[in-house]
C-alpha cells in the first residue's frame, strides 16, 4: 500500500518508513563504503594474488557490469516493479562480495567485482523507483538528501578502516566482513519492504523484447569504451590510440542510453541528465587529483591530504541536509550549485603553485563539495518529477549511466594528460584546466534542467 502524501509525516524516519529509509540507507552506505575501501586494499590483493596485470580490470570490470546491469534494472523495474530488482541487486552484490573474499587467485578476485557491478547496478535503478512508488513527492528532497550523504560519508572512513582491516586482519576481510555487514542491513530492508508495491503503479506496455536487447548491446558498447578509455588514459602517449578508440566508440553509443538532445542540452530532462553527467565528471576528477597534486607538489602526506576530501565531503553532506530542508527555488539550487563548483575546481588547483597557501586550496574544495551538495540531490528530485508513470526505471538508468560514464571520460582524458607530462606543477594546472571545462559546461547548461 502506497501511503498518500496527505496521510505521510514530515520526517523519512516516519513510523511507517523508518525500516525502509533505514534499510536503504544501511545498504547505500555499505555499497559506497565497500567502493572506496575496496581501492584501498587492491594493491594488497594484486600482490597476494600476483594479479597487477589485472589489477585495472578488477575495477573496470566492475564499471562495466554496472552500466550493463543499470540498463537491465530500468526495464525490469519499469515493467514488473522495483522489489525483486532491489533484492536482485543486494543478492548481487553479497555474492559478489563473497566470491572476491574467498578468491584463490585474481581471475575469480575479477569475477567477484564483475558480479558487485552487477548487484550495485541493479540495486541503484530500482532505489529511485522505490522512493517515486512509497515516498511522497514532498518529501523526496529530502530522500535523496539522505541517500546522498549515506553515498559521500563512507569518504571520511572508507579508506582509513580498509587500511587497518588490510594490516591486521589481511585484505579478504575488507570484502567478507562488508558481506557480513550487509545482511543485517539486508533484514531492515525486508521489513520495510513488507506490503510495498510489487508491480508497477501503472500497467506499462512492455517494450518490444527486440528493443531492449538492442539498447542492452548498446550498453555493453559502451561498458566497452569505457573500459578502453580507462587503460588508454593510464598509458600517456603511447595509450592514445586507445584512448581515441573509447572516445569513438561512446561517441556513436552512450547517446542511445541517454534522452534524445542530452548531448544539445535540450530544455528537460536531457539537460538534468548532462547536467548530472557534466557535475560529477568534473567534481569526481577533482577529488582524484586534489591528493595526488598534493602529495606530490606540496609533500603532504597522504592523511594530510586526505583531509582535503574529508572537508569536501562534508562540505557535500551539509549542502544535501539544507537543500533537503528548504529545497527552495530548483533552477535557483542548480545555477548557485554548479557555479560553486566552477569556483571550487578553479581554486582547487591553485596549491599546485607553491607561493599559493595550502588554506585556498582546501576553502576551495570546500566550496565544490558544498556545490554539489546542492545539485546532486536536486536532480534526482527532477529525475522522479519528469518522469511519467512506467518510466522511472528508465530514466533513473539514464541519469546513472551518464553520471558514470562522464566521470569516466574526465577522469581518462586528465589521467593521460597527466601520464604524458610528468608531475611537474603546471601539469596539475593544465588537468585542472580539462576539469573546469566540464564545470563551466555545467554551469551554462543548469538553467534547462528544469521542469
Amino acid at each position: 500500500m502506497i501511503e498518500s502524501p496527505a496521510a505521510a509525516p514530515s520526517g523519512v524516519f516516519g513510523r511507517p518508513y523508518r525500516a525502509l529509509s533505514t534499510g536503504m540507507v544501511a545498504l547505500v552506505f555499505l555499497m559506497a563504503f565497500e567502493y572506496l575501501a575496496v581501492a584501498t586494499a587492491m594493491p594488497a590483493v594484486a600482490r597476494e594474488l600476483d594479479g597487477l596485470a589485472l589489477f585495472g580490470l578488477a575495477f573496470s570490470g566492475s564499471m562495466a557490469a554496472g552500466v550493463i546491469a543499470t540498463v537491465a534494472g530500468g526495464r525490469w523495474s519499469d515493467v514488473r516493479g522495483p522489489v525483486a530488482p532491489a533484492w536482485a541487486g543486494v543478492g548481487a552484490f553479497v555474492a559478489g562480495l563473497l566470491v572476491a573474499g574467498f578468491a584463490p587467485t585474481m581471475h575469480i578476485l575479477v569475477a567477484g567485482r564483475f558480479v558487485q557491478g552487477v548487484g550495485a547496478g541493479l540495486f541503484s535503478v530500482a532505489l529511485y523507483v522505490l522512493v517515486a512508488q512509497v515516498y511522497p513527492p514532498a518529501m523526496h528532497p529530502k530522500v535523496f538528501s539522505l541517500l546522498a550523504a549515506a553515498w559521500v560519508l563512507p569518504s571520511l572512513v572508507g579508506p582509513a578502516v580498509s587500511g587497518i582491516v588490510v594490516e591486521h586482519a589481511g585484505w579478504r576481510w575488507v570484502f567478507l566482513g562488508v558481506a557480513l555487514v550487509s545482511l543485517p542491513a539486508a533484514l531492515v530492508l525486508w521489513r520495510g519492504l513488507a506490503g510495498r508495491p510489487t508491480a508497477p503503479r501503472d500497467e506499462p506496455a512492455a517494450p518490444p523484447a527486440g528493443r531492449f536487447a538492442v539498447r542492452l548491446a548498446w550498453g555493453g558498447m559502451v561498458a566497452a569504451g569505457a573500459t578502453l578509455l580507462q587503460y588508454g588514459g593510464g598509458l600517456g602517449t603511447s595509450g592514445l590510440p586507445l584512448l581515441l578508440a573509447g572516445l569513438a566508440v561512446l561517441a556513436v553509443a552512450l547517446p542511445r542510453l541517454l534522452p534524445a538532445g542530452t548531448m544539445r542540452s535540450v530544455r528537460g530532462f536531457p539537460s538534468v541528465v548532462l547536467l548530472r553527467g557534466l557535475t560529477a565528471g568534473a567534481f569526481f576528477a577533482g577529488d582524484a587529483f586534489v591528493p595526488l597534486m598534493l602529495t606530490t607538489s606540496r609533500d603532504l602526506s597522504a592523511t594530510q591530504a586526505g583531509l582535503f576530501l574529508t572537508g569536501g565531503a562534508l562540505s557535500w553532506s551539509l549542502a544535501s541536509w539544507v537543500q533537503g530542508r528548504r529545497p527552495g527555488n530548483r533552477r535557483l539550487l542548480l545555477r548557485g550549485g554548479t557555479a560553486l563548483i566552477a569556483v571550487g575546481v578553479a581554486g582547487a588547483a591553485t596549491p599546485a603553485l607553491s607561493a599559493v597557501p595550502l588554506a585556498v586550496g582546501f576553502v576551495a574544495w570546500l566550496i565544490a563539495g558544498f556545490g554539489m551538495g546542492l545539485v546532486y540531490p536536486t536532480l534526482s528530485v527532477l529525475t522522479l518529477e519528469l518522469s511519467a508513470a512506467g518510466e522511472e526505471g528508465r530514466n533513473s538508468s539514464s541519469l546513472q549511466i551518464g553520471e558514470s560514464v562522464f566521470a569516466v571520460v574526465v577522469l581518462a582524458v586528465t589521467g593521460a594528460v597527466f601520464a604524458a607530462a610528468g608531475t611537474a606543477g603546471w601539469v596539475f594546472l593544465a588537468c585542472f584546466a580539462v576539469i573546469l571545462v566540464p564545470a563551466l559546461l555545467g554551469a551554462l547548461a543548469a538553467g534547462r534542467a528544469r521542469g
